[in-house]
């Protein structure tokens, strides 16, 4: 079963506790070279990156010498590097690899050690690889059960959310906005045609950086450098659906133009997908980490009551996990004389309180 992004962060520690190889499957593009790189910075370990798939068997054990009679291998400088200090050592692509190659990989993931060269004690060994449950869709070579088994394999689907929090500080505001509110296009999730170009999380960010160096994203109307920038990296579909959005991004609801201003006559035309985005953008925005003002509360609170049940819960939950005083401010807050505490009870009984 895929487990998504946050799951994984959550479980890996234990398994790093334990000096165990962790194996990464899933979709291209999805983050898996991210999330390691993330993991390392958490844990205070440099990352050693080798791509398996460009590796020759040299490239992994070293040459060998002649001491004292008898043959030895000098490790290459990367693998020195992992048996002498303490570092997140990555081999991506190993499913694409040679045979050769992935024998001695075999060896590493098994006893921690290469002809003769042993790991840092604390060096931990992570892998990617694009096979699994999606193996059929790319040029990759099936592991046999003895290899799987040397490895700790978890099988990653990050959800949107995943990316959402991950890109709340990397990309600009419209692309991020697009996302949160159009999340079939973050990327293509059934077969892939050949030769089509499709979104992916990773060539969501690359057309981001080219956007935001090229000052390309114009608000409020049409850009044909910005459609075909966007063709070029995501696809036609996803390059229409964004120009149109950017056209139209002045009239988004901001989060001030509700929490700060109580516009709440900019929502009044508002599906479910339209509330659950505008939450999900103050959960990601941390609206309710700082307290708010009791007019801000206030606004809150009208806008809560207002709320369909299930979007209401969820606003309830964003607000709750910031374990301050806007959730006692907001429980007691009053909207056409009923507190909202009463709203709650209705909404988990399905009984007005009394």
């Amino acid at each position: 079963m895929a487990i998504d992004f946050k799951t994984f962060i959550d479980v890996v520690p234990h398994v790093c506790a334990v000096r165990k190889p962790v194996l990464l499957r899933g979709r291209h593009g999805v983050g898996k070279s991210q999330v390691v790189y993330q993991l390392a910075e958490t844990l205070g370990l440099p990352v050693v990156e080798r791509r398996a798939s460009q590796m020759t068997e040299g490239d992994l054990v070293g040459l060998p010498s002649v001491d004292g009679g008898g043959t030895s291998f000098n490790p290459p400088n990367w693998f020195l590097t992992a048996c002498n200090e303490a570092v997140a050592l990555f081999l991506d692509e190993v499913d694409r690899a040679t045979l050769e190659v992935r024998q001695g990989i075999f060896e590493l993931t098994d006893s921690r050690k290469l002809n003769g060269h042993t790991l840092h004690p604390d060096t931990l060994i992570f892998a990617a690889v694009n096979g699994g449950e999606h193996g059929d869709q790319y040029q990759v070579g099936e592991m046999d059960p003895a290899e799987l088994d040397r490895w700790t394999v978890f099988d990653v689907e990050p959800s949107v959310e995943d990316w959402l929090t991950w890109a709340k500080d990397r990309v600009c505001g419209p692309v991020w906005d697009f996302i949160n509110q159009n999340r079939q296009h973050l990327e293509h999730e059934s077969d892939f045609e050949p030769n089509k170009v499709y979104p992916s999380r990773r060539s969501w960010e690359r057309l981001d950086m080219c956007l935001v160096t090229g000052n390309v994203i114009t608000e409020g109307e049409m850009n044909p450098l910005m459609y075909n920038l966007a063709n070029s990296f995501v696809g036609f579909e996803a390059a229409v659906a964004l120009n149109d959005f950017v056209a139209n991004y002045s009239k988004i609801v901001s989060i001030e133009d509700l929490v700060d201003n109580g516009r709440f006559d900019l929502t009044a035309e508002f599906g479910i997908n339209d509330h659950n985005a505008l939450v999900e953008k103050m959960e990601q925005a941390g609206t309710f980490k700082e307290e708010l003002s009791d007019e801000q509360l206030q606004n809150v609170a009208t806008y809560f009551v207002s709320l369909p049940s299930e979007v209401a819960m969820k606003l309830w939950t964003v607000v709750g996990a910031c374990n301050n005083g806007n959730v006692v401010g907001l429980h007691k807050a009053n909207v056409d004389g009923a507190t909202v505490s009463s709203h709650l009870v209705e909404l988990m009984t399905g009984t007005a309180a009394e």
